[in-house]
């Protein structure tokens, strides 16, 4: 017998899904958070960009349970999450990928997802049940394997997919627990650009109906998938609106996009 499955459910009257208040973080003497603010409301796609040493990752490993905070705090559907385990954050709803991609190789596709619904059905660590025998949750895996268009490759071990199927099966792995905030960390890299086109739209596809926080480099990609940019320099947020003011923004421009427009439009003539 299951306990009753605890897939997380934003609280009514919750605008925002996540929420950053002054966070810092320093290593040593290093400060690498230099008191970043945000607020990203529930159901809408955010990008995050900026240089390379800008904090993103940092700012990722802040916001998943990672790192713990210098100060400052981070809040998911309006509860505090800085200083909680990775396990406890994701069981309060928040799910992560990683720019590498993580994934159990020996493993089928059909296996890899199951491992990923079990928790969210309320099924705990016992090794003496058969997994075959969990209908709910062999029918979600199913569900999650063709949502992710991998249903041809169900017996096909992780390791012998390519690259993007491999990103692909991470992804359904990441949203399997029914997590309502997903955070992916730069999902299309070494992607070729059909490649990326096929999982933009397989990103929006998926996360239809939850949040979405993205670390991207690739431009198209941001100004294609995002209903919001946040511009992250030197561990700030300089700028947080729409892909068109960001990009018509001065001082992002001269932080960071104005180098990467010039060149797209030099591509372009």
């Amino acid at each position: 017998m299951t306990t009753t499955p605890t897939n997380p459910v934003p609280p009514a009257g919750t605008a925002h899904a996540l929420e950053l208040r002054g966070l810092r973080k320093s290593f040593g003497k290093t400060e690498i958070i230099r008191g970043a603010d945000l607020a990203v409301r529930a159901g809408e796609r955010v990008a995050i960009i900026g240089p390379n040493g800008a904090g993103k990752s940092t700012l990722f490993n802040l916001i998943s349970g990672r790192f713990a905070p210098t100060s400052g705090e981070v809040l998911l559907h309006g509860a505090r999450i800085d200083g909680k385990q990775p396990f406890e954050i994701n069981r309060m709803g928040l799910s992560r990928s990683f720019q590498i991609t993580n994934i159990f190789p020996k493993l089928s596709v059909f296996e890899n997802l199951r491992c990923g619904v079990l928790w969210s059905l309320g099924y705990r660590y016992a090794f003496w049940r058969f997994l075959s025998r969990l209908q709910d949750a062999n029918e979600r895996a199913t569900q999650l394997m063709e949502m992710i268009q991998l249903g041809p490759k169900r017996d096909v071990l992780a390791m012998n997919l390519t690259y993007a199927e491999q990103r692909a099966l991470e992804i359904g792995i990441t949203i399997a627990g029914g997590a309502s905030v997903i955070l992916l960390d730069e999902p299309t890299a070494g992607m070729s650009t059909s490649e990326t086109t096929r999982f933009i739209n397989l990103i929006r596809e998926v996360t239809e109906g939850r949040t979405l926080l993205t670390v991207e480099h690739d431009m198209g990609v941001v100004f294609g998938l995002a209903d919001r940019i946040a511009v992250v320099v030197y561990g700030e947020v300089i700028a947080f609106d729409t892909p068109e003011k960001v990009r018509a923004n001065p001082r992002v421009q001269e932080a960071y996009l104005g180098s990467v427009i010039a060149a797209q439009q030099e591509q372009g003539h």
